[in-house]
């Protein structure tokens, strides 16, 4: 059997990087991972198409890594996949010639077959796979994202996920068990379950699954933190709360909350699925779990946001005092109903205001790293500092991986995919200082 080199490049969401790693798992024993596109048999580019800076870095991207193909000899295939591919489709086959396959979404599964189409056209190579797929985790050693459902059925008015992604499916109850033990069997010690609304799992089917999947989830052996994101207001009702606080460890105190506005109005013409107060949302997270973690982000300059609809969410920012917390200037999205409503907003007052969201941010989360300064808490140890022998980035309950801030460690028996208890030595805006 030939073995496949594939160099891949993966982009956007954690949702996306699940996908890449069940193409990798594709291949089977088949599969070597390439550095780099002069090294590799096939190259791989899983692009991101929600929002407009990352449609561009998905076409930069594209064009960049043909521009380095281009002079190979012989010259990999070059692959794209991905919400780009899906959302734009037939327009890209047009303007990128470079480009040897596109995929759409929901023909991944038929990439192993496709690059035995491209490796046979080019030079008759035969590639055979051995086992049934199975994911290949490219995440840092201590943890694993864990996928439960595909595409969305909310609508609101600036998002293009439905269209691109379809509707709500939620993966089958015993899939979902079999990878996260797989992941757990690899030394994984922390689970991340997303998907485009974890509160919504099992809605498709009409049920209320997610509970059910938690409970089965939470004694699984080796599991140490089990954390939940994208968690939309609408379904995090006071009997799911009620139930996440009874389940206990490994569930952590950690709420991602895109609550996205705070103005009445602004929620209403976003189409959000909700129509609370989302200071009832933080009071109620907060009633059950009076020492969470709260993460969410914000949209600014949406149609119709006065500087009145603004100092709203700002003064709900600064009440609130979110630990972590991401803000995005509104893009008028190609087929989102938002796109055509009045009132659209020049750039330059979206770049100000979110400025000063994120000014106001950084202060609220220094203060409240702060508090935490000569703690002892645990840190799950990610990967090496790239620059400082001995010192390694990790991260504590309260810092999901890859969006928010760190915990630099060291200390004798620190190493990647560990979980140590550190004493926290230094606080900053966003990071943390420990010795193990």
């Amino acid at each position: 059997m030939e073995k496949v080199r594939v160099h891949t490049i993966s982009l956007g969401c954690p949702k996306n990087q699940v996908d890449t790693e069940w193409m990798l798992g594709g291949f089977g024993s088949a599969f070597v991972n390439a550095a780099g596109p002069e090294d590799a048999d096939v190259v791989l580019v899983n692009t991101c198409g929600f929002i407009e800076p990352a449609v561009s870095e998905s076409l930069q991207v594209i064009l960049d890594t043909a521009q380095a193909l281009a002079s190979l000899d012989p010259r990999p295939p070059l692959v794209v996949t991905g919400c780009l591919v899906s959302r734009y489709g037939q327009d890209l086959r047009a303007e990128l010639p470079e480009v040897d396959l596109f995929l759409e979404i929901h023909r991944q599964g038929e990439l192993l077959h496709r690059v035995r189409e491209l490796l046979a056209a080019r030079d008759g190579r035969s590639v055979l796979q051995d086992f049934p797929p199975a994911r290949l985790l490219t995440t840092a050693p201590g943890f694993a994202y864990l996928k439960i459902a595909e595409g969305c059925d909310n609508r609101c008015r600036f998002c293009t996920i439905p269209s691109i992604r379809g509707p709500l499916v939620s993966r089958p109850e015993s899939a979902i068990l079999d990878d996260a033990k797989r992941c757990l069997d690899q030394g994984r010690k922390e689970l991340v379950l997303i998907a485009q609304d974890v509160t919504a799992y099992g809605r498709d089917r009409g049920e209320r699954a997610l509970r059910g999947l938690l409970e089965k989830l939470a004694p699984l052996p080796g599991l140490s933190w089990m954390r939940l994101m994208y968690l939309y207001p609408a379904g995090l009702d006071r009997d799911l709360l009620s139930f996440l606080r009874d389940l206990g460890r490994p569930f952590i105190p950690y709420f991602d909350i895109p609550l996205q506005h705070a103005h009445p109005d602004i929620l209403a013409s976003m189409g959000r699925p909700f129509r609370r107060d989302p200071r009832d949302v933080v009071a109620q997270v907060r009633e059950f779990f009076p020492d969470a973690a709260l993460r969410t982000t914000f949209i600014v300059g949406y149609p119709g946001e006065t500087e009145e609809r603004f100092a709203a969410l700002e003064a709900f920012v600064r009440d609130a005092r979110f630990m972590h917390l991401g803000v995005f200037p509104y893009y008028p999205e190609d087929g989102s109903e938002a796109a055509v409503l009045p009132d659209q907003l020049p750039d330059a007052v979206k770049e100000e205001r979110r400025d000063r969201i994120m000014t106001l941010q950084a202060e609220i989360s220094e203060e409240l790293l702060a508090e935490f300064e000569g703690a002892e808490l645990e840190v799950l140890v990610d990967r090496p500092h790239e620059e400082w022998p001995g010192l390694y980035e990790g991260r504590t309950w309260f810092q999901a991986p890859e969006v928010d801030g760190i915990t630099y460690v060291s200390g004798e028996n620190v190493r990647p995919g560990r979980m140590v208890r550190a004493v926290i030595e230094e606080t900053k805006t966003y990071d943390l200082v420990a010795l193990a």
